[in-house]
């Protein structure tokens, strides 16, 4: 786990792994790493709150749906 993540919140901490980037396919981590990249940004900016965790929670959402549209791309291909 990303130290950005560490002595967070439980309901925030929670996040860490789903937004783990770098044990995908190559396609897939470049759709992947920048909702990491931007969850950890808003780790240095925002304090834990109901709000942080339902934020983290609707990127998890969107990076779900674009890494499942890449892999749909690639099976259309």
């Amino acid at each position: 786990m990303n130290e950005k993540w560490t002595n967070r919140h439980p309901s925030v901490a929670h996040f860490a792994p789903l937004f783990a980037w770098a044990h995908l396919p190559e396609h897939l981590a470049a759709i992947s790493k920048p909702f990491a990249d931007l969850a950890e940004d808003m780790l240095d900016r925002l304090q834990d709150s109901p709000e942080l965790a339902a934020g983290m929670r609707k990127l998890l959402e969107a990076k779900d749906c674009f890494v499942r549209e890449a892999v749909l791309d690639r099976h259309s291909a």
